[in-house]
């Protein structure tokens, strides 16, 4: 039956074919989907009227004008074809026309997707360390072929240290380990090869100091830095650094000057206090520029941070001034003799109970010189984060994390006792507990945190308060003169300050000594300290 077609040719519903959307490519190379689609596309009740028309037309000799619209010519006579029913949502027919977002790419009744750009993403991880830029890589190369000039046989170790300090950026007592690290078959030079190899190759070039400095220090096997790792450096420090040229005669104090060096970095640093330095605690400190000081300054007393002889000298008098018997261990009634027996025994007994920090010595009832150490920085500066934590541990009697009402009254109340006996005017302790609140500003003025003290400037008094007798008289008569060396130099820590009066009056008294005796070399150094 010939039926006649009224419509604009140019439009055909792509949805009608009920199709997923097939990409250029998967046409071109399979050209059986493409018949398949040309062949359903043919069956459509709209193709065929499509078809017979134009194919009528052309017949009659009638232009083909497929972009207009176009009438039979049984549709003039009133003998149209009769209209298709709507289509609904409801019908279950799988040729539901939708709504026309937009005209098809091409014109075509089919929808045809462009290929998918590919993005190329850079490589992001490198097993070895990213590798440097070609720039700053010629750049070394350049300086490292000055340096290796006319030393074709490669660098003896008192040759390397200017390429140390001048290519690797590295403290100069830092040559020996990273000599070290090079020669591996030990042979007592490096070569520009091994050299380029070791440090461009291997992309040290690209690290950061911090990085650098645990790289070349770190055992292989172990992720951390111990105690042991840090003494080749100290050992070459002592050896080649001008401030310390004078304790080259006495090897026994240089021992001690690098194990107090260490000790200090590990209480300010390892804030785990497990003894193993990450490298995420190495970045977080200062100890790198601390480091970079110490080589650049030849008086190594203003290297305040760690390396200071006179804070060395200062820890080691006090903890020889306790150390009656000089075995080098100090029990409970050594301690209750420092600072003129400042502090209270309920607070000896709790730091021997080793609550805040379990000893590494070994005799029961002894403290050892780096449990000093540890004990010596947190009083002296209770202002500093470790001594806070260490404090905190020792009043925190039941160990929840809170310090209570009763636990401070606890401590407060042999001060209280030691003010009768000494017939100073006693403060009660609920007048002590409204002065602290006011110092702190606690969150709950029914306990204190951790948080509350460390948000606190004065958290240290509050210590002082409950265990230290002659600071507290001090904090309350509030000393001019401390105050004013405090404005004069606020960059100095409360360390800092002690450190230098006592430096002050040990040197006093060895030069008192010095002149009762008529000679400095009387004393016989198995017993005495480096006075």
């Amino acid at each position: 039956m010939d039926l006649d077609y009224n419509g604009d040719s140019s439009f055909l519903d792509p949805e009608l074919l009920q199709l997923n959307e097939v990409s250029c490519l998967a046409i071109k190379s399979n050209p059986y989907v493409a018949h398949k689609l040309f062949d359903q596309w043919l069956s459509l009740p709209e193709t065929t009227l499509l078809v017979k028309f134009l194919f009528n037309k052309a017949k009659t000799g009638v232009p083909l004008n497929i972009t207009g619209s176009v009438s039979s010519p049984k549709a003039s006579s009133g003998n149209s074809v009769p209209p298709l029913s709507p289509r609904s949502s409801s019908s279950g027919s799988p040729r539901i026309t939708k709504p026309r977002v937009g005209p098809s790419v091409l014109g075509s009744p089919l929808k045809v997707l462009s290929e998918p750009v590919k993005e190329l993403i850079p490589q992001f991880y490198f097993q070895n360390g990213r590798p440097p830029p070609t720039e700053l890589k010629e750049r070394c190369l350049f300086r490292c072929n000055q340096f290796f000039y006319g030393h074709p046989d490669g660098l003896q170790l008192h040759e390397f240290k200017p390429l140390t300090k001048e290519i690797c950026k590295l403290p100069s007592f830092f040559s020996a380990v990273l000599f070290k690290k090079i020669d591996v078959a030990g042979t007592g030079v490096v070569t520009r090869d091994a050299f380029v190899d070791y440090w461009i190759n291997g992309s040290m070039l690209v690290k950061d100091a911090a990085t650098l400095i645990y790289t070349l220090l770190k055992q292989p096997d172990l992720r951390y830095l111990t105690h042991e790792d840090f003494k080749p450096i100290l050992r070459e420090l002592l050896a080649t650094h001008p401030g310390l040229e004078f304790l080259q005669g006495t090897p026994e104090f240089q021992e001690r000057y690098a194990e107090t060096v260490i000790y200090r970095i590990y209480y300010y640093m390892n804030r785990a206090g497990d003894s193993c330095l990450t490298l995420r605690e190495l970045k977080r400190g200062n100890l790198i520029a601390a480091m970079q000081h110490a080589d650049e300054e030849e008086d190594i007393n203003k290297i305040l941070r760690y390396f200071s002889y006179e804070h060395f000298y200062v820890i080691y008098c006090k903890f020889w001034e306790l150390d009656t018997d000089h075995d080098f261990l100090i029990d409970k009634e050594n301690l209750i003799r420092y600072g003129n027996h400042a502090l209270t025994y309920r607070i000896v007994d709790r730091i021997f109970s080793q609550v805040p920090r379990k000893f590494t010595c070994n005799v029961d009832g002894k403290m050892g010189y780096e449990d000093f150490v540890y004990f010596i920085l947190s009083e002296e500066d209770k202002s500093s984060e470790p001594s806070l934590e260490y404090w905190f541990k020792c009043v925190d009697l039941d160990g929840n994390g809170v310090i209570t009402r009763n636990e401070m009254q606890f401590f407060y109340e042999e001060q209280l006792h030691r003010m009768e006996c000494m017939a100073q005017e006693p403060v009660l302790f609920e007048d002590i507990l409204c002065q602290i609140v006011d110092m702190i500003g606690p969150k709950d003025e029914g306990y204190f945190t951790l948080r509350d003290l460390k948000g606190s400037k004065l958290s240290g008094s509050v210590f002082n308060i409950l265990f230290n007798l002659n600071k507290f008289m001090a904090f309350e008569t509030r000393d001019p003169f401390l105050i004013r060396q405090e404005r004069e130099n606020p960059t100095l820590t409360e360390w800092d300050r002690f450190a230098h009066r006592e430096y002050i009056r040990l040197s006093m008294e060895e030069d008192a000594d010095d002149a009762s005796n008529g000679s400095a070399d009387v004393w016989d150094e198995s017993f005495e300290a480096p006075f």
